[in-house]
């Protein structure tokens, strides 16, 4: 898994490519600590991620929590059908902004 961020004033794109679960989620959940404080949107980039397990659903979920704590936004844009099938049967996609 590569994570990329791109900031654009308190935008903060972060795009992610490959697998996330067991093995990768340590290193996006680092990514998302590591938030800069002045943002206030989060859009998380799922155009190249072909995977995600429970602990990438945690992950996501504690993004979203980091961003509600801030009053902030979050979207995941571009996710796979698969990926928003998981989404759908975990019922993230009630608290998540799908895009």
């Amino acid at each position: 898994m590569t994570i990329t961020n791109q900031q654009e004033g308190t935008v903060l794109t972060m795009t992610i490519e490959g697998r996330i679960d067991t093995q990768t989620s340590p290193e996006l959940d680092q990514a998302i600590l590591a938030l800069p404080e002045d943002i206030t949107e989060l859009i998380m980039d799922f155009t190249q991620v072909i995977y995600i397990s429970s602990a990438g659903l945690r992950s996501v979920l504690t993004a979203q929590n980091k961003m509600n704590s801030k009053n902030g936004n979050m979207i995941i844009r571009g996710a796979a059908k698969n990926i928003v099938g998981v989404f759908k049967v975990t019922g993230f996609d009630t608290f998540l902004t799908l895009e």
